[in-house]
């Protein structure tokens, strides 16, 4: 297939790497609005085509797939032309502005008759994939409860252009920094919702003491509490809890799981199988004896070249690829990539209640989907 790149920023490589490492397209164009990015993605990674105009890449070049890692804001507006082009499109998120924006997008690839995927890589780092296993094995019962934890650094480099710069594309979405990190705290756990009717989100917010330059009064650090028919979840995006978090607790009926995304590790729940204090003895090697089968495998996936930054992309570029040559089916399915937007827009919406009043440092929104 060929593929062409809309936006030549960092994450582009990563887009190119991967395509090139499954083997299942050849990334022939890439486009940029400011021409010195597509030509140093271009040169960089030998890209032939090099544009900073999507309408003409689109009437020069036959492509199969567009990969879309612009800001959201032109989601939809490439989405329109990428389809009308009869592309497929992986979108990188945010996957659109707004909810209404996700849907439109989604109704524009079922009447093309084309793919739309998206970024929620996470899903496919290793935990993911064992949680995946387990989930279909029934191992955890019925779900009941998920917390989810997600750090943000505002002393890296992505942090630090963020919080230094007025202009950069994050400050123009609805929840600004939240928005942008929210569809991989939401992805996680959609797929464990209960009634879409019935869902309702408390959210809070609070700004943090940042100790470096910030350009207003964005807040930075998250809570949230949503409950979806028998499921609850509680969430917190966080830029200052240390170290750095990304961690899911899923709460069975039957067994509960720990899921690092840093370290790459699953860990069951201690049991305690032993009565009195002789069995909380054994709890702690238990816990050890698992951490230490995840750091086994871990060093297998090094040794086979599966432990890179971007393993997760890698695998859910081919299982998207999978779904566009219809060998499989979408890896992150329509309705779920709604149903993210839509939470999004119900814990924004209580952020925007917070920052319409600068004197409250919290505050909290209740509403349906």
């Amino acid at each position: 297939m060929r593929v062409g790149i809309i936006g030549c920023g960092k994450i582009a490589d990563g887009h190119v790497e991967q395509i090139r490492a499954i083997g299942r397209g050849e990334v022939v164009a890439v486009c940029d609005r400011e021409p010195l990015m597509a030509e140093q993605l271009a040169v960089r990674m030998k890209i032939p085509g090099r544009y900073d105009d999507a309408a003409e890449m689109f009437a020069k070049e036959r492509l199969d797939v567009v990969h879309i890692a612009t800001p959201p804001d032109s989601h939809l507006f490439l989405a329109k032309m990428a389809f009308a082009a009869g592309c497929h499109v992986f979108m990188e998120k945010p996957f659109a502005l707004t909810a209404a924006q996700a849907l439109e997008i989604l109704k524009l690839a079922q009447e093309a008759g084309r793919k739309a995927g998206v970024n929620y890589l996470y899903n496919y780092e290793t935990p993911g994939l064992e949680l995946e296993a387990l989930l279909k094995k029934g191992e955890l019962g019925e779900v009941v409860h998920l917390d989810t934890n997600y750090g943000y650094n505002l002393s890296g480099d992505y942090g630090l252009a963020v919080m230094t710069d007025p202009g950069h594309w994050v400050h123009r979405l609805p929840g600004k920094l939240f928005h942008n990190v929210l569809d991989h705290v939401l992805a996680k756990v959609v797929p464990f919702l209960g009634d879409e009717i019935d869902t309702r989100v408390l959210a809070f917010r609070r700004r943090g003491p940042t100790g470096s330059a910030i350009v207003d009064a964005m807040p930075d650090e998250l809570r949230f509490i949503l409950r979806s028919g028998g499921v609850t979840v509680s969430g917190n995006v966080s830029a200052h809890g240390r170290p750095v978090p990304h961690t899911l607790k899923v709460v069975g009926t039957t067994d509960s799981v720990e899921l690092d995304y840093t370290s790459r590790t699953l860990i069951r729940a201690s049991r305690w199988s032993a009565p009195s204090a002789l069995g909380r003895q054994f709890m702690a090697w238990t816990q050890a004896r698992q951490l230490a089968a995840n750091g086994r495998r871990n060093i297998g996936r090094f040794r086979r070249y599966e432990f890179h930054y971007f393993q997760c992309m890698r695998v859910l570029l081919e299982r998207f690829y999978d779904a566009v040559e219809g060998r499989g089916a979408d890896p992150v399915p329509p309705e779920q990539i709604l149903r993210v937007c839509r939470v999004i827009d119900q814990i924004v919406e209580g952020v925007d209640a917070c920052m319409a009043d600068p004197k409250n440092s919290t505050s909290a929104t209740e509403a349906r989907a």
